[in-house]
């Protein structure tokens, strides 16, 4: 039975309730639908209320290109994410500043003089001992915290379990690794942090019945990654442990249950530059990339827009100079629509959430 989370008066998040009963508030006017930037329905009362809550547990399951998040209570599970990171489209547009970066520095440099004689700038620091979170891992790591404090308006949580990486021997480099302190640190804004390894999620999951789908790691359902942030959640309400004087088991009681998906990821708007990389013919480079169009939309703001008898709705990703680019949520191109028949419907949040069903 999927349970829809509640606000109190002063806006502080109690336990969710039935639909059946949120609906009678909704007509009855104890209550108002607010909206939030996830995209989860929810209520807010209009009366005062007892503010008792029960413990509500967030598991995140960290990757290198997805991440897997899970919100369970001991009764129901709640809502379940698949966040898909901006781990390659940092790493690529890192790449291209540096690459810009080095062509700046070669074409100051006159190389027809003597080596002692020639403008190379001297180093200001050494940044060869930097203790930095990479700029991929850090984006990675940063979407994961705007969730959760995203959830913190919706759901009364006090712990975060997080699955922590330890790769040993021949197993290499692991970027998951890289940057997991400094998560955890971050995470503590949020209440309690306690860590799990994959080996002793895999053995929750198991317990609770719950099927992981191994390949394709990449496809946006459940089964992928959100299962195991389930599973880490269920950890705070069940463990293995002693039962009696002669047997070891499973202690403690938690219902998986049905719930609402979502799918999550920055919109990837280019970032405003200068100008282009490469000049146009003549020499001339036009501006290039920033979120600001001409027509008073933002990209990133949600939209709907007509053309002829069909109408689209979906995410502002560009702009010409009479007409604006709508596309979904794969930033894959609808079409290019005349600005007087484009409407805003909300405003950009940095967040392209979609997919939201039952699962």
């Amino acid at each position: 039975m999927l349970r829809v989370p509640v606000l109190s008066k002063k806006g502080f998040p109690l336990m969710p309730t039935k639909a059946s009963r949120a609906r009678r508030w909704l007509k009855a006017g104890k209550a108002k639908v607010v909206h939030k930037d996830l995209g989860i329905f929810q209520i807010q009362l209009t009366k005062c209320a007892k503010e008792e809550t029960q413990p509500i547990v967030v598991g995140v399951d960290p990757g290198k290109m997805y991440t897997g998040i899970g919100v369970q209570s001991a009764k129901f599970t709640l809502w379940l994410a698949h966040l898909q990171l901006p781990f390659k489209s940092v790493r690529e547009r890192m790449e291209q500043r540096a690459m810009m970066r080095r062509g700046r520095r070669g074409r100051r440099i006159n190389r027809k003089i003597a080596f002692k004689l020639r403008a190379h700038r001297q180093k200001r620091f050494d940044n060869r001992r930097q203790r930095k979170v990479p700029p991929s891992i850090r984006a990675n790591r940063e979407l994961e915290w705007r969730v959760l404090d995203e959830l913190t308006l919706v759901f009364p949580f006090q712990t975060v379990v997080y699955e922590v990486i330890k790769a040993r021997g021949d197993k290499g480099f692991s970027p998951v690794m890289v940057g997991q302190k400094w998560q955890l640190e971050q995470l503590k804004a949020f209440g309690e942090v306690k860590q799990l390894q994959g080996w002793e999620t895999a053995n929750i999951r198991r317990e609770l019945g719950l099927h992981k789908q191994k390949h394709s790691k990449g496809d946006a359902i459940p089964a992928t990654h959100a299962l195991d942030g389930v599973a880490l959640a269920c950890s705070e309400f069940i463990q293995y442990g002693i039962i009696d004087r002669y047997s070891q088991g499973w202690k403690g009681d938690v219902s998986v249950t049905s719930a609402p998906f979502a799918v999550i990821r920055r919109p990837p708007v280019s970032r405003r530059q200068l100008h282009l990389m490469v000049p146009a013919k003549g020499g001339v480079r036009r501006k290039y990339g920033g979120t600001v169009t001409r027509h008073g939309f933002r990209k990133g703001d949600y939209v709907e827009a007509t053309q002829g008898d069909k109408t689209y709705r979906g995410w502002v990703s560009g702009d010409t100079e009479k007409q604006v680019s709508v596309s979904d949520q794969n930033w894959k191109r609808l079409g290019q629509f005349s600005k007087n028949k484009v409407w805003l419907i909300a405003r950009s949040t940095g967040l392209i959430v979609t997919a939201v069903k039952t699962a």
